[in-house]
């Protein structure tokens, strides 16, 4: 279907509203500029109203030069009690000075009745009023009609009603919100054929909310039913269960149903909004997101991987390039050569498939695996794994050994945490040093960086990202092997590394150590070393 569908973005309003997630002042320009960069057609910036950092925004983004997008400040309708021209609220969607107004309405007459506590002809006149006195003001006014689905199932006549009230009164663009979450996509239709026939011709959109798992879904089919502006979050952001996720339902809309969103080329850049906004939000991008999901083009069985290599079509529904995604080959215990194969080119290391050297990092794969080691999350020690097989990768120090102290008090509270560390620099020097830390692991951390910066100072650009720990046999009691996955950053690029071992502390320093020697390679790597 050949149709232009406008995008809204409600990711600083509705998606804010999600479990753990707080924008910043700073976070909220930043996202603001990222999606204008995308090509959204219009965001949301929340309500001028609600606090002084709301309408600070609106001020603050005036100074952003943004190319495309254009920003709606959000509110209620007029309060029952007062005018227009006197309700605060809509004083400050003027002063947030945007070229768009939403507003949203009630459509639902047992909200009405018993939220609002007003007459039903009275809440018509409050949307009616409200919606022109913004006109008036030189607005362009889209209405969201809360609750329109229960709303519609409850009274049709009442729901549309109110569209049909704020419509002739100057709203530009109705919008039919899921408010509940609660409505299935059949239900979805019925109601837009219904809005149609009522009112032909008017632009419609709509607001899903994702409770019963159909916030993609419903979004889709309104727009199968007309609809042309649809709005929701990146990543599903949203209370409860979130919103809409508009990093599925773009490429759906426009790779395969046709419809005109953003540019080939802005679409390309996909995956990388969804990761940006996830890190503003302070939120970890979800591996299994459809399209922009790290492992959305991860083929882990032998059969997938080779079929893949052959004929990228056979499992993968799109070009992951189109979304600015890629095909992630992991090495595991179900691995076959074709796997290893497509890995290492992903990894930049050319193997022949007949090469007993090949045959070797597969063994030592699947043993590795089966003794609990899992590289499917942990590309820099399998990069490592296979170099050193290969012997392309000599190490950058060795650890003779190392030692962490633990005090605690009587009652609990930690004293301190203390390791000393033993280690061989390429030269034949042997540094012998300690550091303490919040912790064992902090401390052999601190202690592996005190240890070689004067070597390596490109350590100053390491971070560690995120620790992961899983106990892999509980029924072995204090003696189970730990799995240790760090996740660690330069500030551009982001490896994982792996370690296992009965004992936590040695599983975390192997870990480490490949982390350590994962960066030094990227940064250095006519660096003399020495050879394990």
């Amino acid at each position: 279907m050949d149709q232009q569908v406008e995008i809204y973005d409600v990711t600083l309003r509705d998606g804010a509203q999600g479990p753990g997630i707080k924008f910043s002042a700073e976070d909220q320009l930043r996202v603001v500029k990222a999606l204008d960069d995308f090509g959204v057609a219009y965001v949301e910036g929340g309500q001028p109203g609600s606090n002084p950092k709301a309408a600070d925004f609106f001020q603050r983004a005036k100074d952003l030069g943004l190319r495309r997008v254009k920003l709606s400040a959000f509110g209620s309708t007029r309060h029952s009690s007062v005018a227009p021209e006197d309700d605060s609220n809509l004083a400050a969607l003027l002063s947030a000075d945007t070229e768009v107004v939403t507003i949203f309405a009630k459509s639902s007459p047992t909200h009405v009745r018993e939220v609002l506590r007003v007459g039903l002809d009275d809440n018509l006149q409050i949307v009616e009023d409200s919606v022109s006195y913004l006109r008036e003001n030189g607005r362009r006014v889209f209405l969201d009609g809360e609750h329109f689905f229960d709303g519609y199932f409850e009274d049709a006549g009442y729901a549309l009603a109110v569209l049909e009230r704020a419509w002739r009164a100057g709203a530009e663009t109705l919008v039919l919100c899921d408010t509940n979450g609660g409505r299935l996509p059949e239900e979805i239709a019925v109601a837009l054929r219904a809005v149609q026939e009522r009112l032909p011709g008017v632009p419609i959109g709509i607001h899903a909310h994702n409770d019963c798992g159909c916030g993609v879904a419903n979004s889709v089919r309104a727009v199968r039913e007309g609809a042309v502006q649809v709005q929701g979050t990146i990543n599903g952001y949203g209370e409860r269960t979130g919103n809409a996720n508009l990093c599925t339902i773009i490429p759906i809309l426009q790779l395969k149903m046709g419809c005109r969103v953003v540019s080939p080329e802005q679409l390309q850049g996909l995956t990388r909004l969804s990761h940006v906004v996830a890190e503003l939000a302070n939120m970890v991008p979800r591996d299994f997101d459809p399209f922009v999901g790290r492992d959305s083009f991860t083929h882990k069985g032998g059969m997938h991987a080779d079929a893949v290599r052959k004929v990228k079509s056979s499992y993968e529904h799109i070009d992951p390039a189109l979304v600015g995604n890629h095909t992630h080959i992991p090495v595991s215990e179900m691995a076959g050569r074709s796997s290893l194969l497509d890995k290492a080119e992903e990894l930049g290391i050319a193997l022949d498939r007949h090469s007993p050297q090949t045959r070797r990092i597969l063994d030592r794969v699947k043993e590795l695996e089966a003794e609990g080691y899992e590289y499917e999350g942990a590309d820099a020690s399998l990069e490592l794994l296979m170099r050193r097989i290969l012997g392309m990768h000599d190490a950058f120090f060795t650890l003779e050994g190392f030692h962490v102290s633990l005090s605690q008090r009587a009652d609990g509270q930690t004293l301190a945490s203390e390791a000393t560390l033993k280690l061989v620099l390429p030269s034949g020097e042997r540094i012998h040093t300690a550091a303490e830390g919040d912790g064992p692991v902090d401390a052999l951390d601190r202690a592996l960086r005190k240890a070689l910066l004067g070597t390596y100072p490109e350590l100053e650009q390491l971070r560690l990202e995120d620790y992961k720990v899983r106990i892999l046999d509980s029924r072995s009691g204090t003696r189970a092997k730990t799995r240790v996955l760090i996740e660690s950053s330069s500030g551009k690029d982001t490896w994982y590394t792996v370690g296992v071992s009965e004992n936590i502390i040695a599983a975390s320093f192997e870990a480490l150590s490949d982390s350590v020697e994962y960066l030094l390679l990227q940064r250095t790597p006519n660096q003399p070393a020495i050879r394990r």
